[in-house]
């Protein structure tokens, strides 16, 4: 089994009540479907092999927002171990989900 991260990169516009309310249901498709926040406008989640990300990417094709720019990328988990923090440190929720993953491991 090898571990994916499928990483949400997005820039919505929220100038009007139909784009706030275009956002607010991405968001909450992101989070129903087990995405964590990275930062503001990015979000992550892990998947089961390149199966799971495909499943995952049609999931996000069919609930994105008409308007804006979303953009996923997929890496390895341990490329995403890897990652650097220049300024920062992982969220709570971060290491919460990491300490999932030793179990699973």
């Amino acid at each position: 089994m090898k571990l994916m991260r499928l990483i949400v990169l997005f820039d919505l516009p929220v100038r009007t009540k139909p784009d706030k309310r275009a956002y607010q249901q991405f968001h909450k498709f992101l989070i129903s479907d087990g995405y964590v926040m990275m930062q503001l406008s990015v979000y992550t989640r892990i998947t089961n092999g390149l199966d799971g990300v495909q499943k995952h990417l049609a999931r996000l094709k069919a609930n994105l927002p008409s308007k804006g720019s979303v953009r996923a990328m997929t890496v390895t988990e341990k490329q995403y171990e890897s990652m650097l923090f220049l300024v920062g440190k992982p969220t709570a929720q971060e290491k919460t989900v990491a300490s999932q993953l030793q179990i699973w491991l």
